[in-house]
């Protein structure tokens, strides 16, 4: 059988994502043998126009990158967010918020006005063209991306965690961070991750975006017996809820 031929593009993000990918070695190794990377700028200098399988980090923050992003969707038979970034806006979306002239002064200094330095509205992939499957995840679990990528070659329909990260904390026996009078967004956030930021000693940002059908009466009962409001949670959701 012919290697499906995987590309993977980059737009507005730190790229955390792809050096997860870079840190597998040699299971990155294994990979290779079943798939055929035609075109990634991180980890080789060919490209190649013709692919099977694109993988996409990071967000949509200028004209450009939609023009560029639909082309990449017009040739891609599977299109795959990765990342926090691509699958919601990430990070990049807290300054939709923001008043836009202070973010060009921000970035662009005394250069902000030049015409072709442009502050625009950031979007995740899935608000410019259709997206077929996410990896959630600031950055994304290296093994989750592993098992996704298998699946697909496989003719498999990948799924991701149905339960919240409070399943994992408590399979790791972690003390819930409301005991530290703490606002944790563990209750309503896909799990897959491990509970990692728990068992490190903080809450859960809520990097893996909200599972389907959160419980948010018991999410509400939980935060209310530590004396939490919701005006607390909706601070702690700016960050990756946008």
């Amino acid at each position: 059988m012919k290697k499906p031929r995987v590309a993977i593009f980059d737009f507005a993000g730190c790229e955390g994502c792809q050096l997860q990918i870079v840190n597998l070695e040699e299971e990155l190794l294994s990979l290779i043998e079943i798939v055929d990377v035609v075109e990634w700028r991180e980890g080789m200098s060919e490209k190649n126009p013709k692919f099977d399988i694109a993988l996409i980090e990071g967000s949509i923050t200028r004209p450009e990158d939609e023009e560029r992003l639909r082309d990449i969707r017009a040739r891609a038979k599977v299109l795959v967010t990765i990342g926090a970034c691509a699958g919601t806006g990430g990070v990049n979306k807290l300054r939709n918020h923001m008043d836009q002239k202070v973010v060009g002064r921000t970035v662009y200094g005394a250069d902000a006005d030049k015409s072709f330095l442009q502050v625009g509205t950031v979007r995740a992939i899935d608000e410019v063209v259709p997206v077929d499957l996410q990896i959630p995840g600031c950055p994304i679990d290296g093994r989750e991306f592993t098992r996704v990528v298998r699946t697909l070659v496989l003719g498999g329909e990948p799924h991701l965690p149905e339960h919240p990260v409070c399943v994992e904390c408590k399979r790791a026996n972690n003390v819930c961070r409301y005991e530290y009078g703490e606002v944790c967004l563990g209750p309503i956030t896909r799990a897959g991750c491990g509970a990692r930021c728990p068992s490190f000693g903080m809450w859960c940002f809520g990097c893996r975006g909200k599972v389907t059908d959160p419980n948010v009466d018991a999410a509400h009962t939980v935060m209310a017996s530590y004396g939490k409001t919701v005006e607390e949670l909706e601070q702690r959701l700016a960050l990756f809820g946008s």
